[in-house]
């Protein structure tokens, strides 16, 4: 019996090892997906590409020489650059939007290129940290805000 326990045990571990090895995987092959879509959109040398809050940010080379910070919808693989020539949203634009769409107590509204970060509360009442399309004021993605504000 302990045999039996024992080996249920080890199967169990290494079930989970192996699960943490594909979502490592997985993770990577994203980021090379973020990477190719990047380049095929026409820039160039991509730095420091990090996944934040399901958006895939960098710095890249544009066609004239000059850096710039961009950022890549994971879900989608959409590209979000201020200067691609759509026209931004402003913060008044964006608290109509987000308004409209349930979220309310909005704070904290930070234009960083093509994307707003927004702390918010949603339909719920939970707090969570938004990020938002300066385009469409679409919603990418919301995460529970644990900073524990008491504003």
């Amino acid at each position: 019996m302990k045999l039996h326990k024992l080996s249920l045990i080890s199967l169990s571990i290494a079930a989970l090892a192996a699960g943490g090895l594909v979502a490592a995987a997985d993770a990577a092959g994203d980021r090379n997906a973020a990477e190719q879509r990047l380049l095929a959109a026409g820039y160039q040398d991509v730095r420091e590409l990090e996944l934040e809050q399901g958006v895939w940010e960098a710095e890249v080379r544009r066609a004239d020489g000059r850096y710039a910070e961009v950022a890549v919808d994971a879900a989608t693989g959409e590209v979000f650059d201020a200067r691609d020539g759509r026209p931004l949203l402003d913060a008044a634009r964006i608290r109509e939007a987000l308004s409209a769409q349930g979220y309310r107590d909005l704070r904290d509204l930070d234009r960083d290129g093509a994307l707003w970060d927004v702390d918010a509360t949603d339909r719920d009442g939970a707090r969570v940290e938004l990020r938002v399309s300066a385009f469409d004021a679409r919603v990418l993605s919301a995460a529970l805000d644990d900073e524990g504000h008491d504003d």
